[in-house]
C-alpha cells in the first residue's frame, strides 16, 4: 500500500468512527428529550426530530467513498490469468497446491471397482485353501 492509500484509509476510518459515534450520541440525546407516548396529542411529532442529521449522513457517505477510493488505490495491480500455464505450474509441482484436488481424488466416493477386485480375490482365496 502507497502512503496516499494508507493515509486516505486511516482519514476514512477516522471520520467513519467519528460519525458512528455522532448518530450514538444525536440517538442518546433524542431519546433522553423526547416526550413521553403519554402526552397529549397536541405535541408535535416526534417523527421529524428522530432523522438523522443531514451533516452526520454526509460524513458517513465521504467516509464511505474515501475507504472505497483507499482500497482501491491499495490493491495491487491485475495479472493476466491464463489457465493452462496455471495448471502446468500445478502439475510441475506435484498437485500440493491445487484447490480442486479433493475432487478430482474423490475423497469422498467409494471405489467400487477395487472393492469388487478385493472381494473377488478374497472368493478366489477362500476356493483355494478349502475354506471351512
Amino acid at each position: 500500500m502507497t502512503i496516499l492509500s494508507k493515509s486516505l484509509l486511516a482519514l476514512g476510518l477516522l471520520l467513519l468512527t467519528h460519525a458512528t459515534y455522532s448518530a450514538h450520541e444525536h440517538h442518546t440525546l433524542l431519546t433522553t428529550t423526547l416526550p413521553s407516548p403519554t402526552t397529549p396529542a397536541s405535541a408535535p411529532s416526534a417523527t421529524a426530530a428522530t432523522t438523522l442529521p443531514a451533516d452526520i449522513l454526509v460524513e458517513t457517505l465521504v467516509s464511505t467513498v474515501l475507504l472505497a477510493v483507499a482500497l482501491v488505490l491499495g490493491s495491487p495491480g491485475f495479472t493476466p490469468i491464463s489457465w493452462r500455464e496455471w495448471a502446468g505450474k500445478i502439475e510441475r509441482d506435484g498437485g500440493g497446491d491445487n484447490p480442486y484436488l479433493a475432487v478430482e481424488r474423490r475423497d469422498g466416493f467409494l471405489d467400487v471397482r477395487a472393492r469388487r477386485r478385493e472381494f473377488a480375490e478374497w472368493v478366489r482365496g477362500q476356493g483355494e485353501g478349502g475354506g471351512k
